[in-house]
């Protein structure tokens, strides 16, 4: 059974008490190793499917199709990977906070929040504390975020599949008739959700990098 899930065990049975400040650090460890390698994963597909469109510029139709589909290819996986990613950053964050909570174990029992927190059905205490972030430098402040744990509303990423072959075909066109240069569009190549949608995951992204750094 691995570490996790002997977490999650433990919450069931008896939140909060029968975990470890020492289990609820490897954990942390375990899962920032795993969102690492995810990041570094997701940005090697990057590269491969930038270098796959710039393959295309000048080519004939035959090979732009063929090269279409390896490109959605890598965006398929590049799909799975961020799923994979949001998934071990929710775990991340759980883990986290339950570590700074288990740390002010004495100082939230003195104010009576310790006993709140432990009788939150476990399902609801593991949903709420994956989409805050307690920076535990503050006890006021922890203590202030978690007043306001049950406020909290979780975010829907639902990504919307469109016409990759056709934004494909576009963007080469618009090299080829020298409407733009091949990195300009390769940057700003969105291939799976409409404009606003792709940016908001983009500043998603780049969000949860910094907070793992």
């Amino acid at each position: 059974m691995s570490l996790w899930n002997k977490i999650k065990g433990k919450l069931q049975k008896n939140p909060l008490e029968k975990l470890t400040i020492r289990d609820l650090e490897g954990e942390r460890i375990r899962l920032k190793s795993k969102l690492d390698r995810v990041k570094k994963e997701i940005k090697l597909l990057d590269k491969q499917k930038k270098r796959l469109f710039k393959e295309g510029i000048g080519a004939d139709k035959l090979t732009k199709k063929m090269l279409a589909q390896d490109i959605k290819s890598i965006e398929m996986e590049m799909r799975l990977k961020y799923k994979s990613f949001q998934t071990y950053q929710k775990q991340f964050n759980f883990v986290n906070n339950l570590l700074i909570v288990k740390k002010y174990e004495k100082e939230l029992k003195n104010i009576g929040m310790w006993d709140k927190i432990s009788n939150i059905q476990p399902e609801l205490l593991e949903l709420k504390l994956s989409d805050i972030i307690l920076d535990g430098k503050e006890f006021d402040q922890t203590v202030e975020r978690l007043n306001k744990v049950f406020e909290i509303r979780i975010d829907d990423f639902d990504e919307e599949v469109d016409s990759t072959e056709k934004k494909l075909f576009d963007a080469w066109g618009q090299v080829e008739s020298g409407d733009m240069e091949a990195d300009d569009v390769v940057s700003n190549l969105n291939l799976d959700a409409d404009e606003e949608e792709e940016e908001d995951d983009e500043e998603l992204f780049k969000r949860l990098e910094k907070e793992n750094r």
